[in-house]
């Protein structure tokens, strides 16, 4: 069975204010032939159909668009919720959807349901596990414990006990919406740190033939078996370096797998610059980038003059300027932003603490509370998002 693995479609996103709209209908449209060229029997979309819970009408006319010209294909398609999606609005109309072959998971406690569909060699069981957002499924299945790793367990010991019960012969895969343990972030995934904890080890998904993941925007093999396909498009300047693709995969009659990246379209290349304002527009070397997507990080001193209206005579398409000024990491003028690059919101929390307690830091029943209190802010905000 030959399967197109994608994830983070993302619709409706956009960079930096700039409308993505042609790049993700290219990119669907790359999809449909693809599906075509390649012979592919089964499309999986692991999660982030949408950049968030109520999307413009646009992205859900390019979602609607999709899911008619895959069906008229007469290919099978099985899809996700992900953290970005609202899972009870994604799934409406699941069940009559389900007839055109159009297989959408967005309810966790059907995850052990497969969707079956046949090759010949036997069936293939697609079990599909949306985002498990800990706090608000842990009664689901009935886990003592609010984390990520607990519900990922007790959802994949479900699949495990439902594919026990089937034919030897049947083969299994799984789509799910995590972090796992190995694989690399970037800037543009939403924070789905539970306790402290965001990944989960690759264990926790054993015993299934392949497993599709969404949510890290990056390309990437966890393990032989357990794969991210990563989005369609970069969504951010920290993906500059990443080759966006899908994975093509084989399953043969044992369950083995053979892997292949299928590359998807580019609308604008983007490049990071760095440097002080007269190097950056007169260094030659840079001539690759004025058709690019710019980020600079101006590096002078003080402050030059116009800086985003001088970049844009050579780099018209830039879209964010930062300023770094070349100074010593103690320097009492080192911007705010700079100290606190690469810190989480728990590590800035605590040294607040201890700035305002003249040294003195947090204990560990004070750090829990502080962790407590932002996985609580940070679920409610998804809960009003939903349910907007």
């Amino acid at each position: 069975m030959r399967i197109l693995h994608t994830s983070d479609w993302h619709l409706g996103r956009s960079l930096h204010r700039v409308s993505l709209r042609e790049a993700q209908t290219a990119y669907l449209d790359h999809l449909v032939t693809t599906v075509r060229e390649h012979a592919v029997d089964v499309v999986l979309v692991a999660g982030d159909v949408y950049d968030r819970a109520v999307p413009p009408i646009f992205a859900v006319e390019l979602f609607d668009d999709a899911l008619h010209r895959l069906a008229a294909a007469g290919v099978p398609t099985v899809m996700i919720s992900g953290n970005h999606d609202s899972a009870r609005r994604l799934g409406v109309g699941a069940g009559l959807i389900g007839r055109a072959g159009i297989h959408l998971r967005t309810d966790p406690a059907h995850c052990a349901t497969p969707v079956l569909i046949p090759d010949a060699h036997g069936d293939v069981a697609f079990y599909g596990l949306p985002y498990l957002e800990p706090a608000l499924v842990k009664d689901v299945f009935k886990t003592e414990r609010a984390g990520h790793e607990a519900v990922l367990t007790a959802a994949m010991d479900r699949v495990r006990a439902d594919l026990a019960e089937r034919p030897d012969a049947t083969r299994s895969v799984v789509l799910a919406h995590a972090f796992v343990a190995g694989g690399e972030p970037s800037d543009s995934e939403r924070d789905i740190t539970v306790g402290g904890v965001a990944a989960v080890p690759a264990g926790v998904f054993d015993g299934v033939d392949y497993v599709a993941l969404g949510h890290l925007h990056g390309c990437q093999t966890v393990a032989e078996r357990v794969r991210y396909s990563g989005s369609p498009l970069a969504y951010s300047f920290s993906e500059v370096h990443h080759r966006k693709t899908m994975w093509l995969i084989d399953l043969d009659a044992a369950g083995a797998i053979a892997a292949e990246r299928i590359d998807c379209p580019v609308p604008r290349p983007l490049a990071r610059l760095r440097g002080r304002l007269d190097a950056l527009l007169d260094d030659p070397a840079l001539d690759r980038h004025e058709d690019s997507w710019v980020e600079a990080t101006l590096t002078d001193p003080v402050r030059p003059a116009e800086p985003m209206a001088r970049l844009i005579e050579r780099f018209p398409h830039t879209l964010s300027l930062l300023l770094e000024p070349d100074r010593a990491p103690d320097d009492p003028h080192t911007s705010y932003a700079q100290r606190l690059r690469g810190r989480d919101d728990q590590s800035v929390a605590e040294d607040f603490v201890a700035h305002v307690r003249g040294g003195y830091g947090t204990d560990e029943h004070e750090r829990t509370v502080l962790r407590s209190a932002f996985d609580h802010v940070r679920v409610d905000d998804t809960v009003r998002e939903v349910n907007r």
